[in-house]
Formats: structure tokens, sequence, C-alpha cells
């Protein structure tokens, strides 16, 4: 007789505290469950869902760089049999919205019998063979309208940045990229390359979200900078940037960022 699959779970949540909570609940709940994956920001969720193919990611709305919506727009291509459960602290009216696009929720602070509930509706729906509910990127997007983004301080400005032995005050608004350099961040403009030693996750929590996309691993780039999108064969994208002359790679996960242009 065949051994059981072992179930797998990613999990994105960016307060370290919650996210272990979540995990320490999950085990106790779905003792059989492989947690793979436990993420503090959306990229590298997407890419740990992209990577593992679990069987269910618990996704929390609000994370640096990508949204926990972004995530689970672009994992229905990454990874379409994973069944999404998002985790929220928002009102009742936005909880209405989960209950109408049919999409699983868990609520802040997560409840164990909440968590019962909801792990034995993902069971029901893997043993079935269920896909995930229809038209995830339809309700995702119509969540982003019904749920007011979530207030922050002030965004970023200015970088100050090195270039040799100068120093530089660098707009933010003409960046076309950010890029991991070792243990530099490489900052690109018309003008040419400078660098910081901001990490990428540091940014993407204070960068404009709307404006600043991760795309890679180690990108973030100006949505206002791209000139063209291209997919290949494979399904991986190519940028080509409206005032530098080389073109950056977008992960197969991302493209999905790209849907509408």
């Amino acid at each position: 007789m065949p051994e059981a699959r072992i179930p797998k779970a990613v999990i994105a949540e960016d307060e370290s505290l919650l996210r272990d909570e979540l995990v320490a609940l999950l085990r106790a709940a779905w003792p059989e469950l492989e947690v793979v994956a436990a993420c503090e920001d959306g990229g590298s969720a997407l890419e740990a869902i992209d990577s593992h193919r679990p069987d269910v990611a618990f996704l929390d709305i609000r994370m640096p760089g990508l949204t926990g919506l972004e995530v689970a727009a672009a994992a229905g291509e990454a990874s379409p049999g994973t069944q999404v459960v998002f985790v929220t602290a928002y009102n009742q009216y936005a909880i209405e919205a989960f209950d109408r696009g049919a999409v699983d929720y868990l609520l802040k602070p997560v409840a164990r019998d909440r968590l019962a509930a909801t792990v034995a509706r993902v069971k029901a729906r893997l043993a079935s063979g269920a896909p995930p509910a229809a038209g995830l990127a339809e309700i995702v997007e119509r969540l982003r309208g019904e749920i007011a983004p979530e207030p922050r301080g002030s965004r970023l400005q200015w970088i100050t940045a090195s270039v040799g032995k100068e120093t530089r005050l660098i707009l933010v608004d003409d960046v076309a990229y950010f890029k991991a350099d070792e243990k530099y961040t490489s900052v690109a403009t018309a003008e040419g390359e400078a660098l910081i030693r901001k990490p990428i996750r540091e940014l993407l929590a204070v960068l404009d979200p709307a404006v600043f996309k991760q795309v890679h691993r180690s990108t973030i780039v100006n949505m206002k900078a791209i000139a063209a999108v291209s997919r290949d064969d494979s399904g991986r994208g190519t940028l080509r940037l409206r005032n530098r002359p080389e073109t950056l790679t977008v992960s197969l996960p991302y493209m999905a960022l790209f849907r509408n242009m």
C-alpha cells in the first residue's frame, strides 16, 4: 500500500512572533502538514510557492513588497493547485468580501476554533480534488478595491548613495531599479549607478508599493521606468527600460504582475 502523501504549506507573515505563532497553531490543528517555508515578505512567499507547489498557502495581506493579494494572484499562475488562506486584521466589511468570494481567511489574532474550521475546509477540498476558488485573480482584484490600503508613514523620497569617493543625493523618483550587489544594493538611474548599504528587503518596506515592484529575488524596478515587457517560451520575462540600455530579468513567478501590460 503506497504511503500517504504529506500535505505541504507555505506561510507568509512579516511579523516574526505572529509567524511563529501561526506555525505552532498549525502543528496542533494539522499535525501531518509540513510547513516547507515560513516567509517574512511577499516576494519570498511567491518564490517559495513557485518552488514547492504547496497544497495550501497562508498569506498575510500586509507585507513588504508584494502584498498577500498580489502573491495570491500570481500564485494562480505559479502553482494553480495551491489553496489560498488569507490572514487578515481587517474589519467585518472586508470579511464579507472574502466570504462572497469563497476565499478562506483567518482573522488576527488567530483563534484555534476558526483555524480548525479552515483546516477542515482545506482538507475537504484537497480530498475532493477541487481546484482553488474559481477566478481567484478576479476575486483578488475586487478585494483590492474594497479594502483600504494600510496607512503608513512617509515614503522614502531621497537616497544618499556612494559613487566612488563621492556621496550623492538621489531622488527616488529618478531611480530606474535597485539590484542587490553582494553587501550593497546598486541604484540605477539615467545618469549612472551608485551604491547604498540598505538591503532589498528594507527598501521594500519604505518604497511606494504602487510604483516600485519586486520582479526578482534581487531586483526592484520602478514601474514608471519600464518601456516594454516581453515573455520567452519558458514564461520568464524581460523588461526594457526607458532611460537605461540594459534589460532586466523577471522571474517566472513575478510575471503575473505584468498580466495587463
